[in-house]
């Protein structure tokens, strides 16, 4: 099978899906179907063998993705840097979508490092993010790996083979019956993107309606500032502003509890803190399933505006 990446084609299928959803706003009547001789088919994805978090063996195309709506993302297990931010924000997507899940949506999860990330690893990871049916984690050769994120356009050439932590941290979602396949950030609101999946790609296998409301009648989004923007987009899939835990520990009254100078050092470079074997880092790490907080690359501007956000929100709950 010639292999080729599909970046070049994604702007006409992100296209394709933006024209769709005007047309349902404006009240349209969209065709979905994918067009005639589309190429995003069985000759087109490699259909190699994959292991899940079982030890069960599949194939990507016959067993994963044919006439299946997906999410689709590569990580590496002991990644500090954006794969436990992904994994938990699309936790959040997946929690949306619940009664879903293993039916007619399904998410996939493909280790990029399989000589560390075995079976066993990858069902590990899976109990610590508290992930069930319908979300599959998986490993394969990596030349097999590599063939099919050069076919996803998720393949970052030039830094691959010298910083593992740099992989393409996009991800795909599609329709494979209806050839709708649009790249998304990892840090896409959780909503949106459960609407993208329940609805958008999703209504056409399933026989719904689409049920979208107009721009008119569309609630307009809140200003906000960079500390909640960064909080709301990076650390709210694990985190609450009050006393509750979620992945990570509630965060009420952090800014009053902890070291301002230590607060800003953990944010900004968690990483070297648990290498130093910080005690408190160490103990949040242990204490909530050794998920590690990861290095989200912030400025110091970055971290100053969150640790404002924070501080505010805990004298104005």
């Amino acid at each position: 099978m010639k292999t080729h990446s599909v970046v070049g084609s994604l702007r006409s299928l992100c296209f394709y899906a933006v024209f769709i959803s005007a047309m349902l706003a404006f009240g349209g009547s969209p065709v979905w179907a994918a067009p005639k001789g589309s190429p995003w088919g069985k000759n087109y994805f490699p259909n190699i063998e994959l292991v899940d978090q079982d030890g069960k063996t599949v194939h990507f195309y016959d067993d994963l993705i044919k006439d299946k709506v997906v999410a689709i993302n590569f990580i590496y297990t002991h990644c500090g840097d954006s794969c436990p931010a992904e994994t938990a924000n699309l936790r959040q997507v997946y929690k949306l979508l619940a009664d879903r899940m293993g039916k007619d949506i399904f998410f996939y999860s493909i280790s990029i490092d399989p000589k560390h990330d075995t079976p066993k690893v990858l069902k590990e990871y899976a109990e610590r993010f508290k992930v069930g049916s319908g979300w599959r984690f998986l490993t394969g050769r990596e030349t097999d790996t590599t063939l099919l994120r050069k076919s996803l356009g998720l393949f970052r050439d030039g830094v691959e083979a010298s910083k593992l932590g740099e992989h393409n941290t996009s991800f795909m979602v599609g329709n494979e019956s209806t050839g709708q396949w649009i790249k998304r950030s990892s840090f896409d609101e959780p909503k949106v993107l459960a609407s993208l999946l329940g609805r958008s790609l999703g209504h056409a296998k399933s026989g719904r309606k689409a049920n979208l409301a107009s721009y008119a009648s569309a609630e307009k989004l809140p200003k906000m500032g960079r500390g909640e923007d960064i909080f709301r987009s990076r650390c709210d899939s694990c985190h609450s502003l009050g006393n509750e835990d979620g992945l990570g520990p509630g965060l009420q009254g952090v800014t009053q509890r902890r070291d301002k100078a230590w607060l800003a050092r953990w944010i900004k470079t968690p990483d070297k803190l648990l290498a130093e074997k910080d005690p408190i880092a160490t103990d949040f790490y242990n204490r909530y399933n050794k998920i590690l907080m990861p290095n989200l690359r912030l400025s110091d501007s970055d971290v100053e505006a969150l640790i404002n956000y924070m501080e505010a929100t805990s004298k104005n709950p």
